[in-house]
């Protein structure tokens, strides 16, 4: 396969230090993983190497460009993120990635940080009941949360909901020392965290002693209508057909339910599975979205992700 050199040059960019990151690591780690040369002097460098590959790299180097300039940090995740993008052919949605979803009690802004994370941030806004389904780390249960505290400061919904299902202590708690929420805290420490982060831990405290947030176990959502609230059921894996129906079915008017799960990580047969059986059951009704996120959407340690892929090839075999 014969090669090509394409030269690159950079025109009125400031931040070329960012852009090529630390000792240009973001150069050489492009440089790897496309299987090209290039060779950087100032604002210009030369890639070199085969005509799909050194194309595939420009590509992606123009999509960091764009991403650095909007405000984007460039590290390996980033880069990493831009080089599936152009996989998918969804390079064009860049900018979409800089809108804010949300912003915590410190004043942070929460974005998507992948293509992936906005289809579901988007499905939550246009459907009524939204299924968010992926492995661990890409961010579905913190996008909820933090969609849940927008809506209730933005006074789209009364209250905040929030259950997940006990399989651990099979939803019989009585033996646990403790009240109610003794019992049930082992199970929500995520939720917790992700609430006090976007709230602040004194308003926090204060909603949920007022009744604005309400964090339970899922069985005892049974015969209650949930009416203007944002209700989130994570791990909705471990939860049975009959308890997914139960909950569905509590929705009331005025209300946003979200259903997080992986799928690959129940805890019950997958015959039982409450989360399994609705996707199949509920898929195509309107107002209903089901979006799965993949590997490509995980956005915690690197090594997660290789993980996971790791226990895929696994399994397929």
């Amino acid at each position: 396969m014969d090669n090509i050199t394409i030269q690159y040059q950079i025109d009125n960019f400031e931040n070329i230090k960012t852009l090529f990151g630390n000792i240009d690591e973001n150069i050489r780690f492009l440089s790897e993983y496309f299987n090209v040369s290039i060779y950087s002097g100032g604002d210009s460098f030369k890639i070199s190497g085969s005509k799909e590959n050194a194309e595939k790299a420009v590509e992606v180097f123009n999509a960091l460009t764009n991403f650095v300039q909007r405000g984007g940090q460039a590290k390996k995740s980033d880069i990493k993120m831009l080089i599936d993008m152009s996989d998918d052919g969804t390079l064009d949605e860049i900018d979409s990635l800089f809108e804010v979803v949300a912003v915590t009690a410190k004043g942070k802004n929460i974005r998507c940080k992948t293509v992936g994370q906005k289809a579901y941030i988007r499905s939550v806004k246009y459907n009524d009941v939204c299924f968010g389904i992926g492995p661990a780390g890409t961010g579905k249960t913190y996008l909820a949360v933090a969609l849940a505290v927008k809506a209730y400061k933005n006074k789209e919904v009364e209250k905040i909901i929030l259950t997940r299902p006990a399989v651990e202590a099979g939803e019989k708690l009585g033996f646990l020392p403790g009240d109610l929420q003794d019992k049930v805290d082992p199970y929500l420490i995520p939720l917790f965290d992700a609430l006090q982060e976007m709230f602040g831990y004194e308003t926090y405290q204060k909603l949920l002693e007022r009744g604005a947030i309400e964090i339970a176990p899922l069985a005892y959502m049974r015969g209650r209508t949930l009416s203007g609230a944002f209700i989130i059921l994570d791990e909705a894996q471990n939860a049975t057909r009959e308890q997914m129906k139960m909950f569905l079915t509590r929705m009331g008017e005025h209300s946003k339910v979200i259903v997080t799960g992986d799928v690959t990580q129940t805890d019950l047969p997958p015959e039982k599975s409450g989360l399994i059986h609705a996707i199949e059951v509920l898929r195509g009704i309107d107002k209903i979205g089901i979006v799965y996120l993949t590997q490509k959407d995980v956005v915690r340690h690197e090594l997660v992700r290789k993980i996971i892929n790791a226990y895929e090839n696994n399994g397929k075999k």
